[in-house]
């Protein structure tokens, strides 16, 4: 099983901040950004991962990163992306990389304060289909929300303005190795953009997306108030709060 962190776009919402730098390497509390969701991989057991990043200063992140040894990496691998594809586009420039694999991706601005080594392990066991972790939150209609039937996810919606649940889909999935065959199918979205959504949805109607609720606190860190409260979460002694390495 392989690991996957997308730390590329342009992260405009951050702008002036971003205007020299990638979003993922700005500092969340004492560590930049991207450490964070690589020290989730390797808590659940993975230590062959590829960084997708792209814009100006995708070179910084060999200059920070080097080849993990820091985090007892057997590889660590990187990827260009070039403009703003979306997720889906992203992840079909690691087909190479996962050679027929199931992958565990992370968005490099999500942190979480535990870890998810028990999904790890269920989707392990299964290893076909999908895998998705849902948080309740206060504010559902900012992020994609799953429509709930019972205790199966019928669908899920992009930012809803009507959501009809609490709950968000945090940026970690897990997939089979079609996910790259469903992600070459996707038409661009009005964004411009092939949707991550488009394909949980394709796992959806086949059957084959299972979910579990993430424990303990999750966010993002794409805008200056998420930012400013993952600094804050992080500094009260959550989110993989250890040096790496240790």
């Amino acid at each position: 099983m392989k690991g996957i962190v997308l730390a590329g776009g342009l992260g405009t919402r951050l702008y002036p901040l971003t205007k020299i730098t990638n979003k993922h390497l700005l500092p969340v509390y004492n560590k930049p950004m991207v450490y964070y969701p690589i020290q989730t991989l390797v808590d659940a057991g993975l230590d062959d991962i590829m960084i997708v990043t792209g814009g100006n200063n995708a070179g910084d992140f060999l200059r920070l990163l080097g080849n993990g040894k820091e985090w007892g990496l057997r590889g660590l691998s990187y990827a260009y992306q070039e403009g703003e594809g979306g997720i889906a586009a992203a992840l079909l420039l690691t087909e190479h990389f996962a050679r027929g694999e199931p992958i565990v991706v992370v968005l490099g601005d999500n942190l979480i304060e535990r870890n998810i080594i028990d999904p790890v392990r269920k989707f392990r066991e299964r290893s076909v289909g999908a895998r998705v972790l849902l948080k309740e939150v206060p504010d559902p209609e900012r992020f994609v929300v799953p429509v709930l039937e019972g205790e199966r996810v019928i669908r899920i919606e992009e930012k809803p303005k009507a959501p009809r649940t609490r709950y968000a889909v945090t940026g970690i999935y897990m997939y089979d190795n079609r996910v790259y065959d469903f992600a070459r199918t996707l038409k661009p979205s009005g964004r411009g953009e092939l949707e991550i959504t488009d394909v949980n949805n394709r796992y959806i109607e086949e059957g084959t997306l299972a979910h579990d609720f993430l424990q303990g606190w999750w966010t993002d860190a794409g805008t200056f108030e998420s930012l400013h409260h993952a600094s804050n979460l992080v500094a009260n002694g959550g989110a993989n709060h250890r040096e790496v390495g240790a």
